[in-house]
């Protein structure tokens, strides 16, 4: 016997086969074709240790996945795929699969987020007293609203950018196509922590119209659009890694605090 297919090798690549997505059964009975030319279903039941009522159906599923194939149609004999052509096959059908299932549970999701957002926008008509504070703490979420806000933003966007970032308003398009539609742009940064990278993106921002200029200190994160709505985030200081929790705002008296605080640090702070 091929010393790969002896008690120890068997087992090592019977659950290599249960990794990459084959069954049990399938995988055994796989590697039992594999160390012989051909079998007839019921013997190979018996090799693989597959119940003989199960046979064809794992050897229905391991044709379908391209690791077997009939090779005499009168009796049913069942032979190995070649595994150099039978697994990248496996995994090329597989690739497209997920490609499709993205696909498909993209479209979902869009319908999905238009459905659940006008009940949203019901919900909110008879918002509470607090309603127009939230907190966000995981970066994602952070970022997801920092970028529905700058879409949506129709005259001013006002930020005082500071790493860690959840969006890197230097690395941002949505700050350009805001500045593209009219919108006035203006970055505040702690001039001090700008890595080259960063600061080969600002004259590229200064060319389109964005306003850039730097302090030595920030004392937070904040972003305000139209002078209404808008994040502010604190670090934790409870916690050794950098990590913020912005709160949400969507209030005027709350934007225009926070507009007046930004064109304070603005007045104190200089150009590049």
């Amino acid at each position: 016997m091929n010393k790969e297919l002896t008690d120890g090798g068997f087992q090592r690549l019977w659950r290599k086969l249960q990794q990459i997505g084959l069954n049990a059964y399938e995988a055994r009975t796989y590697m039992v074709l594999v160390g012989h030319p051909k079998f007839k279903a019921l013997e190979l039941a018996a090799r693989a240790d597959v119940p003989r009522q199960k046979i064809y159906e794992v050897l229905d599923s391991l044709a379908e996945k391209g690791f077997a194939r009939v090779v005499q149609d009168k009796t049913k004999l069942f032979s190995a795929v070649e595994p150099a052509l039978a697994i990248p096959n496996y995994f090329a059908r597989r690739h497209e699969q997920v490609k499709a299932d993205i696909e498909e549970h993209h479209k979902l999701a869009t319908a999905m987020v238009e459905d659940l957002t006008r009940a949203y926008d019901e919900g909110r008509e008879g918002r509470g007293t607090l309603d127009f504070l939230r907190i966000v703490s995981e970066p994602g979420l952070t970022a997801a609203e920092f970028r529905q806000m700058i879409s949506a933003a129709a005259s001013e966007y006002l930020e005082f950018s500071r790493p860690p970032y959840a969006v890197d308003p230097l690395d941002e398009e949505l700050v350009r196509k805001a500045r593209d539609r009219g919108v006035v742009c203006r970055l505040l940064l702690e001039g001090s922590r700008l890595d080259d990278r960063h600061r080969q993106r600002l004259a590229d921002y200064q060319g389109a119209g964005v306003l850039v200029r730097q302090i030595d200190s920030l004392p937070m994160k904040l972003a305000v659009f139209d002078g209404t709505r808008g994040l502010v985030a604190l670090l934790d200081p409870l916690v050794t890694r950098p990590s913020w929790t912005a709160v949400v705002f969507d209030h005027p008296g709350m934007g225009e605090a926070m507009k007046g605080l930004f064109e304070e640090y603005w007045r104190r702070s200089k150009g590049f």
